[in-house]
């Protein structure tokens, strides 16, 4: 994964919005995109909110204004934020802010609805984890 696909766009330009909780990113293909902080961190790659497979996702709620505090270039393939609410285990490639930037209609969508068949809503604070979790291990 650490490599890059041939096709892959690489990014041009990424600027973080603070007032607008936004990062834009412009990409060698030509896209550009708006990705709001609270997608990246509802959709962080990281094995903490993804689980270790798939069905073990953990919803993120409690997350619209969520900020940005660092952003960590890793090699020339990722960066590595790290949000206001401490979360910074997530390896952000350039192909996942490609699928973030370029789905993100669709992501908002299946999010609303896992908000929805969970009972919770958006602005729900996120429950207490119970016991060590997935942070008690290196990876």
């Amino acid at each position: 994964m650490a490599g890059l696909e041939k096709h892959t766009p690489t990014p041009q330009d990424i600027t973080v919005h603070g007032a607008s909780r936004a990062l834009e990113i412009s990409f060698s293909d030509g896209a550009a995109f708006r990705i709001p902080f609270e997608l990246m961190r509802i959709y962080s790659p990281s094995a903490e909110v993804q689980g270790h497979g798939p069905g073990q996702e953990v919803l993120q709620t409690g997350k619209r204004d969520v900020g940005l505090e660092g952003l960590e270039p890793v090699g020339n393939y990722a960066i590595k934020p790290t949000f206001s609410d401490g979360h910074d285990s997530g390896l952000f490639t350039w192909e996942y802010l490609y699928f973030l930037g370029s789905e993100q209609d669709q992501l908002w969508a299946d999010y609303e609805r896992r908000l929805s068949e969970a009972g919770t809503s958006r602005d729900a604070p996120m429950p207490e984890k119970a016991g060590a979790g997935c942070s008690s291990h290196a990876h």
